[in-house]
């Protein structure tokens, strides 16, 4: 069996665990976000069936969400915050630091798939900015060695 219908068969049994919770829809899509890192473009027709939906209503469920991906992600999700007031104390030199020391720029991957980088619109650490999330972290006044510091603890190279 190949990798497409393996999926496709995954994304089925998820929708049959999912179609009769009122509902259902959003913890349908977190469960197949957990389970690929992403929502697969060829699982929203399914799931649009699933639920007797159009392709329209859950894409537009996916799109409204940032948190759901429609594309693989790395290993790492970084975010910046990009709030007032992280930008008052220095999150847009941090901002470029970031970008230049990982070669890619907001929404893209490191060419090894090790972090994406996002940017985030506030992670509710004002007092302490700036913030940034790694994963599931929050990291308060970050400059650019302790960004650098964060990164290396992940096991990457800058």
């Amino acid at each position: 069996m190949d990798l497409i219908a393996s999926k496709q068969i995954h994304v089925q049994t998820l929708i049959d665990h999912y179609k009769h919770l009122p509902g259902g829809l959003l913890p349908l899509l977190h469960a197949v976000q957990n389970c690929f890192g992403y929502i697969p473009a060829s699982a929203i027709a399914d799931i649009a069936v699933g639920l007797n939906l159009s392709k329209a209503e859950v894409h537009g469920v996916i799109s409204f969400y940032h948190d759901f991906k429609t594309k693989p992600v790395g290993h790492h999700m970084v975010q910046i915050c990009r709030a007032e007031a992280c930008q008052s104390m220095g999150s847009r030199e941090l901002e470029e630091h970031v970008k230049t020391s990982l070669g890619i720029g907001y929404g893209e991957t490191t060419p090894d798939g090790f972090i994406t980088l996002e940017p985030v619109y506030c992670l509710g650490n004002c007092a302490s900015s700036p913030s940034v999330r790694i994963d599931d972290d929050v990291y308060a006044r970050v400059d650019k060695k302790r960004f650098d510091s964060l990164i290396a603890g992940l096991g990457g190279s800058l």
